[in-house]
Parts: structure tokens; C-alpha cells; sequence
């Protein structure tokens, strides 16, 4: 039975402002802490101060702490009423929210702008898309980033019964009858519009391990078996993999070759019969790899390169490696010791294998891109939220022009990276396999490289707009050190920048026409 909350006047609170006898207002609300003055984590000097004891301390309360402190159970049953004729002014966001902060949403989701990329079904689907990351995703995100376990069997199932997995590999044969996000979208007019929102939703939280492990493996692993594996291969790996009962990883980078996949030192040699290959050999930094049944396996055959589905079993031995972010992404360092594999199971054909690494790379540095774009937005809200409420020589933090030069350069950043994200994007959606290749391979290169470097300057930016809050993994600037610790990750994963940049370049170089001159 939840305690009757009590109406009081603000002459009645003030009455209350001794140590043995402390109440306080936040945002019209009566709090007795006259139990809790002791237990107080900030010391019971802060409470006891003349301009906070019996007086109204939102102002106060808000430049120590996130709204959310208010909501949990600790502090919440503190709360023995309200003010007389007031009510709450600083709400919660509700689950599925649209964000009316300038420039925290995508100028498509932002009131009174409009967009030639997003239809009726975009806006259903991110609909849709945030009340699960909100309701159901965030709880559990927040605390396995913390504790380090991976998404819990429960999560990954609702997501499989709104075939967020399958949609999350993108547009495709795979997604042919499937009732993807309450209908929101059917399967023939799914786009990379639909596979960027739901991208880009699922970062919003601001876990970066456990998003990671969240189906991450699946994302990039998946897809060579869909696109070159053997129709028996798909028919066995497929549906339990989209259906969230088993888990998949590319298992490409080694300690001796990360963006030099030729250079890779895993092998598999072929048996006399050729019925099957026997691989030896070391894989480092896999995502999902601790908890994966599957591993997508590059593999140097001494002719060249092929892959592989390799099975969990004998000879598979994965071990977790500490990485700055969460444990819950599942990040592997993995052995294979003379496993047999059958010559059914490889992915593409034999020797082929460079073709079908490839292949994945566009996909995958594309999802990074979105990923990136979002988690900079988050960050630029956080900074506004705290210059608007950030008190310094008695004025808001933003009165400072420095502060207001560090945010245009946020925003400036976070837009332009969005905007050519949706162009790329566009193209994606007009062009076929072949196009994207010949066409995109370097625009995307680019725009990762240009993600990357624009996240980092904006994460360091943050950390001196909060100060002390941004190397503090608690609190008020809790979001904004996860961030900066963690945002080195999109510039290595799918390919450092340097590397990214010079693919770029050089395949800008081999289109200039022979006949060009100044």
C-alpha cells in the first residue's frame, strides 16, 4: 500500500530546518530527510546549509544530480508530500518520447522540419522502435553495462517477436513473410532508412558494451552465411540465429592482422578426400565471441583466403579479453585447435574468401556511421540540459561565450554528420550491390573516418563543458565519461581512420580521368 502524501504550505516546510527536524522542497515536493541526513553519500553539511534546510532546493538539487535520483526507491519514499496549489514542473520523459531539446533528435523527428527521405512507415517504425529500447532495453542495459553480463535470454526474445534482429541485417529475401515491428513496415518497403532508425534508437541509451553485445556479433556475422553460404547451411543456421536462440560472430581480426586481412595467419588445410578443412590458429577482439555458437572464420588456405561457419565444439576455446568498455559485449579472444570443419560449411568459394570479407565491410562501417551520428546527438543534449541548469558566478553556464563556441561546434558537427549519413543512405536505397560497391566504398570510408574524428573532438569538448562530472563514472556527467571512454571504439572496429581515409583516396585516385589536367 503506497503512504498518503500530505499538502503543505511553504511557511510549514520552513518551520522544519534543523538537523534533528529537516525537511526540504524540490520542484514542490516535500522531502523529510531528517533519517537520511547521515546516510547523505554527499555529507550531512550540504543538507544542513541555511539556503537548503527547510527551504526550496531545486535550483540546488538539480546542479548535484540527474532527475533520476528522484525516482528510485531510496529517495523516493523520502517524499512525504507536496506543496499547496503547486505541482511539478520537471518531468520525466515518458517512454517513447520525442525530445523537445533543439537539436537532441534528427531534424526528420524534430518539430517543424521535414525530410524527402522519411515516409509513414519510418515514423511507425521509430515509434515503435524506442518504446521497446525505452520499456523494455534500458533497464537492463544500464545495469549489465555495469555488471558486465550479456543481454539475458528474455530481452533477445522480445526482440525476435518484433523481428528486430532480422531487420536489423537490413533489407532482403530474409525478411520475405515476417511481421516485422507490429507492422509497422512490411518487408517489401523496408529500406536502409528502416535499418538506420532502428540503428540508431538502439544507441540512444548510452551502454556502449551491452549494445555491443545485444546481437552486434550477429549484425556483421550473419550476413556472409545469408549471402554465400549453401541453402542447407542457411536453412540450419538462419532461423534459430534471427530467432535469438543461438549466436553468431565474425571472427576476422587476429593479433597479427587487424585491417590487413591479407595478412591473416589463421589456416585451414584441406583433407585428401577434401570433405572437410582442418583449422589451427588464433582470433582477438570478436565481438560476442564468448557467448557465440557460430564464428564467420577467415582463414588463410596458403592460396588465399576462404571462410568458414565454424561450430562451437571441440578445439574452440574462447576467453574473455577486458576491453574499456562492458564485458557484456563478449569480446573474445578465441583458439582453434585442428577443428574439423566441413567443406560444406564454407562461406563463398574456396579461395575466394577476400571477396566475401569485402563484401561485409560497406554494411558494417555504414551501421557504425549511424551509431556514431546518434550517440554524438545524445552527447550534445546532455551538454545543453547541463549549460541550461549549471549554475557558475551566479549565472547559467551557457551565459559563457566559450561554452556557447564549444556547443556551435558540437552541433555543427552532429548535423553535417547526419546529413551526409542520410545521403549516403539514399544512395544505398537507389542503387544495387554491384553500384554500392563500385560507387559508395570510398563515400562511406569517408564518412566513417569523418564520424570518428568529429565523435572524438565532441567527447573531449564534453568532458571540459562538465569538468570534473565527465571523468565521473556516477552522477551528473556519468553519460558523457562512458562516452568519452568508450567512443575510441568506432574509430578502430571496420577499420581505423587513417586506413579508412586512404581507401578513400586512392579509390577517388583510380577514377580521375587520364586526360585531366589544371
Amino acid at each position: 500500500m503506497s503512504k498518503q502524501l500530505k499538502s503543505f504550505t511553504v511557511e510549514e516546510v520552513a518551520k522544519h530546518d534543523k538537523p534533528d527536524d529537516l525537511w526540504i522542497i524540490i520542484d514542490s515536493k516535500v522531502f523529510d530527510l531528517t533519517k537520511f541526513i547521515n546516510l547523505h553519500p554527499g555529507g550531512k553539511s550540504v543538507l544542513i546549509d541555511p539556503s537548503i534546510a527547510g527551504k526550496d532546493a531545486t535550483d540546488a538539487f538539480f546542479s548535484l544530480h540527474r532527475h533520476e535520483v528522484l525516482l528510485t526507491p531510496r529517495y523516493a519514499r523520502l517524499q512525504i508530500g507536496f506543496i499547496e496549489g503547486q505541482s511539478e514542473q520537471i518531468l520525466p520523459p515518458r517512454t517513447g518520447e520525442i525530445s523537445r531539446v533543439p537539436y537532441a533528435e534528427p531534424t526528420w523527428l524534430s518539430e517543424g522540419f521535414k525530410s524527402p527521405y522519411y515516409k509513414e512507415s519510418h515514423w511507425k517504425l521509430q515509434k515503435v522502435i524506442r518504446e521497446f529500447v525505452d520499456g523494455v532495453l534500458k533497464e537492463e542495459a544500464l545495469v549489465n553495462e555495469e555488471n558486465g553480463k550479456r543481454p539475458g535470454p528474455e530481452i533477445i526474445q522480445k526482440a525476435a517477436e518484433l523481428n528486430l534482429h532480422a531487420m536489423r541485417l537490413g533489407p532482403g529475401k530474409h525478411l520475405k513473410g515476417r511481421v516485422l515491428a507490429k507492422a509497422a513496415v512490411t518487408p517489401e518497403e523496408f529500406d536502409y532508412f528502416h535499418e538506420l532508425i532502428i540503428t540508431q534508437e538502439l544507441v540512444r541509451i548510452g551502454t556502449r558494451g551491452y549494445g555491443d553485445g545485444f546481437q552486434g556479433g550477429m549484425v556483421i556475422g550473419l550476413p556472409p552465411v545469408i549471402n554465400f553460404g549453401s541453402p542447407e547451411l542457411k536453412a540450419k543456421v538462419v532461423p534459430d540465429v534471427l530467432a535469438g536462440k543461438k549466436f553468431i560472430s565474425l571472427a576476422i581480426s587476429e593479433a597479427f592482422a587487424g585491417s590487413d586481412v591479407a595478412g591473416l595467419k589463421c589456416t585451414a588445410n584441406k583433407s585428401e578426400d577434401g570433405k572437410y578443412f582442418t583449422i589451427n590458429g588464433t582470433k582477438k577482439w570478436i565481438t560476442n565471441g564468448t557467448f557465440s555458437d557460430y564464428f564467420t572464420v577467415a582463414c588463410n588456405t596458403g592460396q588465399g583466403l576462404t571462410v568458414f561457419l565454424v561450430e562451437r565444439q571441440e578445439g574452440v576455446e574462447t576467453k574473455p579479453i577486458k576491453t574499456s568498455y562492458s564485458s557484456a559485449a563478449g569480446t573474445a579472444y578465441i583458439t582453434f585447435d585442428n577443428v574439423k570443419v566441413p567443406a560444406e560449411n564454407m562461406l563463398g568459394p574456396e579461395n575466394g574468401g577476400l571477396l566475401v570479407v569485402l563484401s561485409n565491410f560497406n554494411h558494417e562501417r555504414w551501421v557504425m556511421c549511424g551509431s556514431s551520428a546518434r550517440s554524438q546527438r545524445s552527447i550534445v543534449e546532455e551538454c545543453l540540459k547541463w549549460c541550461h541548469q549549471r549554475q557558475v558566478f551566479g549565472k547559467p553556464l551557457l551565459n559563457q561565450p566559450v561554452i556557447r563556441h564549444k556547443l556551435a561546434a558540437m552541433i555543427a558537427r552532429v548535423e553535417s554528420v547526419q546529413n551526409w549519413l542520410e545521403n549516403v543512405t539514399y544512395q544505398m536505397c537507389h542503387m544495387n550491390y554491384k553500384q554500392q560497391s563500385n560507387f559508395l566504398a570510398g563515400q562511406i570510408a569517408f564518412l566513417k573516418m569523418y564520424c570518428t574524428q568529429t565523435a572524438q573532438q565532441t567527447a573531449q569538448d564534453a568532458t571540459q563543458i562538465f569538468g570534473g562530472r565527465g571523468i565521473t563514472q556516477t552522477g551528473m556527467g556519468r553519460k558523457v565519461e562512458h562516452y568519452h571512454r568508450t567512443v575510441g571504439f568506432d574509430a578502430l572496429l571496420g577499420g581505423a581512420e587513417d586506413v579508412l581515409g586512404d581507401l578513400g583516396v586512392r579509390q577517388a585516385v583510380r577514377k580521375i580521368p587520364k586526360n585531366t589536367r589544371l
